[in-house]
């Protein structure tokens, strides 16, 4: 198979399923209408509910939820085979993916931005609404932890990644300052701001920033200043930072799709990897990994992630300046999550074994079994599946269009890096509205401890400190799991939250019902059964404190996951709360 079919069958499944299934959903189902006003309008405060240009809001909403999860999630799952790995990213993308996505926005933004936790406790149960809460916020600690290990790692790995973030965050307040201070034209800002991002790319490979000589001090050092950072990000209002940055990181994205796009199309390259290796691939732990229940644990965001309803919920919906950009922000960026998603298996699959060398490739090509048993191990050579991915890419759009191999290698480092900070800081901001809403019942009884708590530099803190700690060895394969199998969990949970609000609010048929609660309901058994492995096979074979807190927290979270399902059979057919409606 070459990369080119690839690529053209990607763009033909996104292409005609965004027309025929997502205009549905937002015609016949949701039925958005741009004379709703939205929260963004009505709430206005400047902070957090700010109307925002569709364009810059799918910037900030694709960089928030693509992070380095469809990049790092379908690099190690090519140790099953490429088959399997598309299969679960495309079919994942169309059935459970984007229009978890897309419900998760369209009901916060009927909800006066409210959180899609908030929500279930108003379509369910207000336990439900408390539980998820709390299931909340262990996901997104996790995501702080994971994302700030990959992080670390890659700081430590090329310096050129963190001074490269640092001079594009400060051409990011610059343009903050631009789009919302000034009367500059959007179009004209837009230009400054893209010039901005390439002289920091160029200003990043030119001052290489180390902090320390020792690795292991190097690595603590940017995580105390990446603690800094997203504690920092997560209070500021919402424009001087997070949106502009995520805005020009999306240009950083989607240059690197487009490119990789063109050549993995033009290029014509067969993929060498195999397609399919053997079912229990050693992909965690070493230990033989079935692929089914266990690849929601290794694939999250490229196909579908809990996370995304966080992001949808939480910040893109009080942003939304009207219901018809919906679609585009929420459908559109988790299809071109794929999109990204399938370049990353074009990429290594045509390319890796040039990354790996002849030396450490040749065992690997001697069987499909050998390559299984022997892959994750191989990557962590060249810099684990970020940099595998990387130089692959690098290698590959050199090889193809001619274009210079370590620009393009360094972009795509620079997709990783940034789009995990974009994570990281997006995750701490989300995490001080859970901890807001958290203690909303002490607000009566203990007024001087809930503003100590809801203070916006204390709620940050709480989450970017209890994440770094996690982080702080750089344990990534421990964590990644951990990460990616309680945001496929928090899908399932927000899929069911979306059927009941569909069902109970929208009145929707039972055509409509069904294609959201079965999707939601398989999600639901694969990520339990999958975690439920890890426990039993994984957590043992981790040593030390930390080990014992992510083996807690997993359980913790299967526990409430079983109470939300309890919750959801619970309501489903109950009749709507007295008076409640759906904002007209």
């Amino acid at each position: 198979m070459s990369t080119t079919v690839l690529v053209v069958l990607g763009l033909l499944i996104y292409g005609i399923m965004y027309v025929a299934y997502g205009k549905k959903l937002q015609t016949h189902l949701v039925k958005a209408d741009s004379k709703n006003p939205t929260p963004a309008h009505r709430l206005k405060d400047g902070v957090d509910f700010v109307p925002t240009n569709r364009w810059v809001l799918f910037g900030h909403h694709f960089a928030s939820i693509a992070g380095a999860g469809p990049i790092v999630g379908p690099a190690i799952a090519m140790a099953w085979g490429w088959i399997p790995a598309l299969a679960w990213i495309w079919v994942g993308n169309v059935f459970i993916g984007a229009v978890h996505d897309y419900l998760s926005l369209m009901a916060s933004v009927r909800h006066d931005g409210k959180s899609i936790q908030w929500i279930a406790g108003k379509v369910m149960k207000k336990r439900t609404g408390v539980v998820f809460e709390w299931f909340v916020l262990f996901v997104l600690v996790l995501v702080v932890a994971a994302f700030g290990a990959i992080l670390g790692n890659m700081f430590n790995g090329d310096p050129r990644v963190p001074s490269s973030n640092i001079f594009t965050l400060i051409a990011a307040v610059i343009l903050g300052q631009i789009l919302y201070k000034t009367k500059i034209n959007f179009n004209v800002a837009t230009i400054i701001g893209i010039i901005l991002l390439i002289v920091a790319l160029w200003m990043g490979s030119m001052f290489p920033i180390r902090l320390s000589a020792d690795n292991a001090m190097n690595y603590k050092l940017w995580m105390v200043a990446l603690g800094v950072y997203i504690i920092m990000a997560s209070a500021l209002p919402v424009w001087v930072l997070l949106q502009p940055r995520d805005y020009l990181n999306s240009f950083l994205l989607v240059a690197g799709v487009v490119i990789g796009g063109i050549a993995f199309l033009v290029g014509m390259k067969s993929l060498e990897m195999p397609g399919y290796t053997i079912w229990s691939a050693p992909v965690i732990s070493g230990k033989p990994s079935p692929f089914w229940p266990l690849v929601p644990l290794i694939i999250a965001c490229g196909s579908l992630s809990g996370f995304h309803a966080l992001v949808g919920s939480g910040t893109s919906s009080k942003q939304l300046d009207n219901e018809q950009s919906g679609l585009l922000v929420g459908y559109g960026t988790m299809f071109t999550e794929g999109f990204l998603s399938t370049i990353v298996v074009c990429a290594v699959g045509g390319f890796g074994f040039a990354i790996l060398g002849e030396e450490a490739s040749k065992p690997l090509q001697e069987s499909a079994t050998a390559f299984a048993n022997g892959y994750v191990g191989a990557i962590n050579a060249v810099g684990g599946p970020a940099g595998i991915f990387s130089k692959a890419y690098g290698h590959g759009v050199n090889a193809i269009l001619g274009l210079p191999k370590d620009a393009m290698t360094l972009l795509a480092g620079m997709w990783v890096s940034a789009f995990a900070m974009t994570t990281l800081d997006t995750t701490n901001r989300l995490a001080r509205y859970t901890i807001m809403e958290l203690a909303e019942p002490i607000q009566h009884k203990s007024p001087s401890f809930y503003k100590i708590v809801t203070n916006p530099w204390v709620a940050s803190l709480i989450p970017a400190f209890l994440g770094l700690w996690l982080a702080w060895t750089g344990q990534w394969n421990l964590l990644w799991p951990a990460f990616s199998g309680a945001n496929q969990m928090l899908a399932s949970i927000a899929m069911m939250t979306a059927a009941v609000w569909v069902s109970r609010y929208l009145q929707s048929s039972k055509l409509y019902q069904l294609t959201i609660t079965i999707p939601a309901l398989f999600l639901w058994l694969t990520v339990s059964l999958a975690l439920v492995w890890y426990m039993i096979y994984a957590v043992p074979t981790f040593s030390g404190f930390k080990a014992f807190i992510i083996g807690a927290m997993t359980a913790i979270m299967l526990v409430l996951n079983v109470m939300l399902l309890i919750d959801y059979f619970a309501v489903k057919n109950a009749p709507l709360p007295k008076g409640a409606k759906q904002r007209a």
